[in-house]
Order: C-alpha cells, then sequence, then structure tokens
C-alpha cells in the first residue's frame, strides 16, 4: 500500500497545502506552515477499524423508522427555541459573542436548569477559578445547583475526568483557552483552537455526552479562529447584543437539529438574564409618539414575528462628503435604497447626512425591511411622522416595484396583537386574514411616496 501524502498547515490562519513552504500563501506570514500527519489508510490504525468501523452501509440499514433521540429540556423556553426545541444527546454546539455580553452568566444559568432536568453537568472553566464561579453562581441564586465546577486548561486532563466522571452536558468556557500538549503552539492559536474543538466534538460524538464551547470573537465579530471550527460543531449560536441596552439576543446562525436564524430573546437584570416571552412589545416600550424619522418594521426572525423601530435622521452636512452611518443594518443595502429613491423617485439625497439605527440592539437581515428604511427615510428628509399606529413591510427591487415577502399573514398578526391599525405592505402580497387592520397596498416606492409624503 502506498503511504499516504503529508500535508502542512498554517498556525495562523489554517490553511492546509501539500507541501511546505516558509511563507503561506493564503495570509502571508512566514515561518508558520507546520506538518500535519492525516490518518493513514493502512496500518494499525486502518486494522484497528475492523469491518464494521469505515465500511458503506445501505441508507435503508439504519433504521429510518426509529423515533429520533430525545431532547432534554432546559425549562428556559427561549433557549430550547434555539436550539430547536432542546439539547440533541451527542451534540456540540458553539457560542460565541463580544467579551462581556454576558456569555458565560447565560451558560451558568443553562448549566443549572439542565441540572435541574436531571442531566449530570461539568462546567469547566479555563479563565476563571472555581471560587469565582461558585461566586457568580451565588450572585445568580444558583448556589445549590447540581452543577461540578473544573478550572482547568489541559484538555488531556479535562478528556481524563470526563472518561472517568461520564457526564452528560460538559459546558468548556472558553475553546481558546484549551491547551492540547500533543500540538506545538500557544494556546488560543489557530492550530491550538482547531486541534481541541476536534478532540472534543469526537468526544461528544463517541460518548453521546453533548458539549458546549464558549467562542470568543475577531474585532469583525466572527468566532476567533479559523472557520472550520463552525464546520465542525453541529450548532453554531451568536449572543448579541449593545452595551447600552439591556437586550441580549441568541441568534442560530447554523443549527443540524433545528431552524436557522431562530432568536431567543434575554434581558439582562442585576440578577442575571431574563426570559423575554413577547419581545415585540420590549423593542416597542420606549416607542414615545410617533415622530418624524420613525417606522416600525415586522419582520421575522426565524419562525418568529418580531416588530421593531428604524430611526432615520436626515441633517444638511458641513463636509464635503456626506456621512452614511449604520447601526444594526447593512450599510450597503442602505445605499441601494437611497439611490432608489434618488433614480426612480427624484429624491436627491446630495449634500445630507444620512443616519439609520434600529432601537433596541437589534440587528435586521431580511431585506423585506427595504420599505420600512425607505419610509423613515422619507418621513426624516420631509420631516413629516407617518401615519400613528402603522407597521411597513417589503422588498424593494431596483427598478423600484414593491415585491411581497414571506408570511406576510403572520406579520400582520403580531402588528394587530400589539394594536396596530394600518399596514403599509407591497401589492400582491398573500395575507388575506386581515380583520381590524386597514392595509395600504402598493405596487411601487414612487407610489408611497407620492400617496403618504406627497413627494417627489
Amino acid at each position: 500500500m502506498a503511504k499516504s501524502a503529508p500535508q502542512f498547515a498554517c498556525t495562523a490562519c489554517g490553511n492546509v497545502t501539500s507541501k511546505w513552504s516558509g511563507r503561506c500563501d493564503a495570509c502571508g506570514a512566514w515561518n508558520t506552515i507546520h506538518e500535519e500527519r492525516p490518518l493513514s489508510s493502512s496500518g494499525p490504525a486502518a486494522k484497528s477499524l475492523g469491518k464494521a468501523r469505515g465500511r458503506a452501509v445501505a441508507l435503508s440499514d439504519l433504521g429510518i423508522d426509529e423515533p429520533p433521540p430525545p431532547r432534554t429540556s432546559s425549562g428556559l423556553s427561549e433557549l430550547d427555541r434555539v436550539l430547536g426545541g432542546g439539547l440533541v444527546p451527542g451534540s456540540a454546539v458553539l457560542v460565541g459573542g463580544d467579551p462581556g455580553i454576558g456569555k458565560s452568566t447565560l451558560l451558568l444559568q443553562a448549566a443549572a436548569a439542565f441540572a435541574g432536568a436531571g442531566l449530570k453537568v461539568i462546567y469547566a472553566s479555563g479563565e476563571e477559578a472555581s471560587a469565582q464561579v461558585r461566586m457568580r453562581a451565588q450572585r445568580l441564586g444558583l448556589r445549590d445547583a447540581q452543577v461540578q465546577l473544573a478550572a482547568e486548561t489541559n484538555l488531556r486532563d479535562i478528556l481524563t475526568t470526563l472518561d472517568a466522571e461520564k457526564p452528560e452536558l460538559v459546558i468548556i468556557d472558553s475553546i481558546q483557552t484549551m491547551w492540547a500538549d500533543n500540538v506545538d503552539s500557544a494556546p488560543g492559536s489557530v492550530s491550538q483552537v482547531r486541534a481541541a474543538a476536534h478532540e472534543l466534538t469526537t468526544f461528544a460524538k463517541r460518548r453521546g455526552c453533548s458539549v458546549i464551547l464558549v467562542g470568543h470573537v475577531t474585532k469583525e465579530g466572527q468566532i476567533a479562529g479559523p472557520r472550520v471550527v463552525e464546520h465542525m460543531v453541529d450548532t453554531v449560536l451568536y449572543f448579541e447584543g449593545e452595551r447600552g441596552h439591556q437586550f441580549r439576543i441568541l441568534r442560530a446562525v447554523k443549527n443540524r437539529f433545528g431552524p436557522a436564524d431562530e432568536i431567543g430573546v434575554f434581558e439582562m437584570t442585576g440578577a442575571g438574564l431574563s426570559q423575554v416571552g413577547n419581545p415585540s412589545a420590549l423593542f416597542l416600550s420606549e416607542r414615545g409618539t410617533p415622530a418624524p424619522g420613525s417606522a416600525v418594521f415586522a419582520g421575522i426572525e426565524g419562525t418568529r414575528p418580531v416588530l421593531c423601530e428604524f430611526q432615520a435622521l436626515v441633517a444638511p452636512t458641513p463636509h464635503s462628503q456626506p456621512r452614511r452611518s449604520v447601526v444594526g443594518w447593512d450599510g450597503g443595502r442602505l445605499a441601494m435604497i437611497l439611490a432608489v429613491l434618488e433614480a426612480r423617485c427624484g429624491i436627491p439625497f446630495t449634500g445630507l447626512d444620512v443616519y439609520l439605527n434600529v432601537a433596541g440592539g437589534m440587528r435586521i437581515t431580511e431585506p423585506a425591511a427595504d420599505l420600512a428604511v425607505a419610509a423613515a427615510l422619507l418621513s426624516a428628509r420631509e420631516d413629516s411622522a407617518l401615519p400613528p399606529e402603522t407597521v411597513v413591510f417589503g422588498e424593494i427591487s431596483l427598478s423600484g416595484a414593491l415585491r411581497p415577502v414571506a408570511q406576510a399573514e403572520n406579520r400582520l398578526k403580531e402588528a394587530q396583537k400589539l394594536g396596530f391599525t394600518r399596514a403599509i405592505v407591497p401589492a400582491g402580497g398573500s395575507a388575506r386574514d386581515t380583520s381590524g387592520l386597514t392595509l395600504t397596498e402598493m405596487g411601487d416606492l414612487a407610489s408611497v411616496v407620492g400617496s403618504i409624503f406627497g413627494a417627489g
């Protein structure tokens, strides 16, 4: 049997090549490429697989009719929603977020909740001593929680302890502090993070033990380390929020056992994180009398309708280059909306600074918010408030036409539940059950400009 070719990986960026070189072609770093020996297809390792392991099996022989493994509910409905209905045995979950956003607080509360549901839980911290974790648990009112604590960074010691204790849930806080002694690099480096994540994920699959990994994020908001870590795990959750707001959003960006883009909403209090059952009412709680530049958007996050407020400010600029500042939305899409308003509706924003904000620290990604952004910009520019108790949603094309969006009926039902009486929506939508709501259907953006603001 031919010997398998060696692989070389960069310890700075994780790029894999078939030959060694002094400089990495991907990131440009020098002297960072080292050999990684792949699993050989022959020899003792291959012989130990036996006839059953590593052999192709017909899909019909895998017991498709058998029920899926039971999920464990934590009792925290917002966390269970994001996980897809509960924790799946043998799953690997990665939780990322900014420093100080509340990841450790959330997972300590989750550990206590899962322990209360009957799971054997070990919380391994590489950043805090056991006494510090106990102090935080006492502050959160979790002093009597049946959770075992461990303060260790050596991955070999942690896996040895897990083999002996046989827990059903392990929380690693954080993956960047773990150190594998068989990898010749510093803790927190790309090689160490990848090796530790691989070992822990393999342990979860082999023993049927769920593993939750905490991951730090970079300045760009991505999980620190290579993206391959996100591919290793089953579920990737981001814990988001603005430091100036008490709201925290747990967002699923990948989930093999449930819907992606699902969100759970929490509120940071002095006693920890509390669940928010009706996030729409919370995000609109600080909204007073309708003012120019304000538009309420009826959005969908995963399977949940959420209402939030877009706030816009348009002012003359004292500089030669007008500013375009966006918080909570895509800056490139704002530039597109401004271009459509000028090209298709004859409303220029030249010489005007434009500021756009999503109230409450929400982050909106769906294109259905286009019409709400355009309405907020027009309201601010014309200094004219939208009609009271009005929600807006719709996608804007480059031709200026309005496109219908998915789940329009669920959006309108949520708006009606919160007391809204009017909706501005694209024509031709699928919403039919609109009792109690006055629908204003528009075919293009020019119709919105003319009928509501009398401009253009």
